[in-house]
């Protein structure tokens, strides 16, 4: 069992998965600190000023008379909406630059294969065209 789980880890794919897992977290706070930092600011100056989402949520329980989320969810249930707008904005930014990524690497792949079609020498034909080129070329010396 144990050398079977040596060959498991071994895998590629699995060095892969973990690789681009931790990669993954990494670029998890990148995105959190863009839309934070960077694109909500720019929303709250686009609407007035002072446009927070973390902070909008429907009250669902009488007792909850707080302006903050944090302070209304002790004074009972809240239907937090804005957290969720939050998430949604960074999924949605999170899948634009993925899919920014993968298309710039698409393109870079298909540059350096290009670039090696272009570079490697032209197969060499069969063997059955070479001799009907030398038989045409005997045809055309005795004509």
């Amino acid at each position: 069992m144990l050398n079977d789980f040596k060959e498991f880890i071994a895998r590629g794919n699995v060095i892969d998965l973990a690789v681009g897992v931790i990669i993954g977290a990494a670029f998890n706070k990148i995105v959190t600190s863009i839309v934070e930092d960077l694109v909500m600011p720019i929303v709250g100056a686009l609407t007035g000023g002072g446009f927070d989402f973390s902070n909008y949520f429907l009250p669902l329980s009488s007792n909850v008379t707080a302006t903050s989320l944090a302070a209304a969810r002790q004074q009972g249930a809240v239907f937090a909406y804005g957290n969720f707008i939050t998430v949604l904005i960074n999924f949605l930014i999170l899948a634009w630059i993925i899919f920014v990524m993968v298309k710039a690497v698409n393109r870079m792949r298909a540059s350096i294969e290009k670039k090696k079609e272009d570079e490697a020498p032209a197969a060499a034909p069969p063997q059955d065209i070479l001799l009907l080129g030398e038989i045409r070329d005997l045809l055309r010396q005795r004509a």
